[in-house]
């Protein structure tokens, strides 16, 4: 295991350059640059002074000295400065970064706490009148984009019924550390959480469903009914045990797959999350920061594939990887 884990993080050093690369290469080649988000509405530059503003920060050099220069600071753990906030990226970055965490790690617990038991439920009673609830609600959930809603989440328990906040990640009024900042934090998060969680829970509940489905036909249950094992311990023991092996494999993929989701629930929510200032930072061509937030979502891929690698060996020993 420990072998599999060495070489499995000695590979994500080259996947690594080569995202870094290419991230640069795209950031370049859009339109603008790191002035042009923050000084295209400002009638008081003139061309001469963006030109002598975009020589003092290194703008006109060769494109690969930039990505040298570029990737020598991230190296030292600086990701730059910020134009349009007028910051250091790093600080921009670190309060919303837990926010993000926080909402991602809310998202996911609610998942696997309504799509196991709803999972379980229809792959045990197949065709029964929950089988049927819980497909359909399956199938709706699958067909219904998450921005679509979040809208109408927003709109309901919001607007209308007035149940939570509509935007913010916590009242400015109460002070930090207090009890109450602690309940504002919660009641912003659960809104946008429950959200998430209730379009993400398809793929769960459909893997659940279809691995009890087949395991429930394997010989060794076969073997274990025939022996007059008692059902629920087939089920608990043999059945359950089998099957939560793909959920468990996709775990790293669900973390990773979260930072997608909140660039839109933060923006409808308006969360002050990474999502959000990612799509902010790419209106205002705030390169900097994007490009930062895209190398960060890639090791975290690259960190939730190998969590991934790592649960399922430990929950199946036969399958470990030395």
């Amino acid at each position: 295991m420990l072998k599999f884990i060495l070489r499995r993080i000695i590979m994500m050093i080259p996947q690594l350059f080569l995202l870094s690369v290419l991230v640069f290469l795209l950031a370049k080649a859009m339109p603008g640059d790191a002035l042009t988000g923050q000084l295209a509405g400002n009638p008081k530059m003139d061309a001469q002074t963006l030109e002598e503003m975009k020589e003092k920060l290194g703008l006109n050099d060769p494109i690969h000295i930039q990505y040298v220069r570029w990737i020598k600071n991230l190296l030292h753990g600086d990701l730059g400065m910020s134009y349009t906030h007028q910051q250091p990226v790093n600080d921009l970055l670190a309060g919303r970064m837990w926010n993000t965490i926080l909402l991602s790690a809310a998202i996911l617990i609610l998942t696997y706490m309504i799509a196991i038991p709803l999972g379980i439920i229809s792959g045990r009673w197949t065709d029964s009148w929950a089988d049927k609830l819980i497909v359909g609600y399956s199938y709706v959930s699958f067909a219904t984009p998450l921005f679509i809603f979040a809208l109408i989440m927003l709109f309901i328990f919001g607007f209308k019924l007035g149940w939570f906040p509509t935007g913010g990640s916590v009242d400015i009024q109460v002070e930090k550390g207090t009890f109450d900042y602690y309940v504002s934090k919660l009641n912003h998060l659960l809104l946008p959480a429950l959200s998430g969680a209730l379009i993400n829970t398809v793929g769960t509940i459909q893997y659940l469903r279809s691995e009890i489905i087949d395991t429930k036909l394997k010989d060794f249950v076969k073997t274990a009914r025939a022996k007059g094992v008692p059902e629920s311990s087939i089920y608990w023991r043999h059945i359950l045990r089998n099957s939560f092996l793909p959920i468990a494999a996709f775990l790293g993929y669900e973390i990773t797959g979260l930072i997608g989701g909140s660039i839109f629930l933060e923006s409808i929510f308006s969360y002050p999350g990474i999502g959000q200032l990612f799509l902010q930072s790419i209106l205002q061509r705030d390169y900097s920061v994007v490009t930062a937030l895209v190398m960060i979502s890639g090791l975290a891929t690259l960190i939730g594939t190998l969590l991934s690698d790592i649960i399922l060996s430990a929950v199946d020993p036969r399958i470990r990887i030395e």
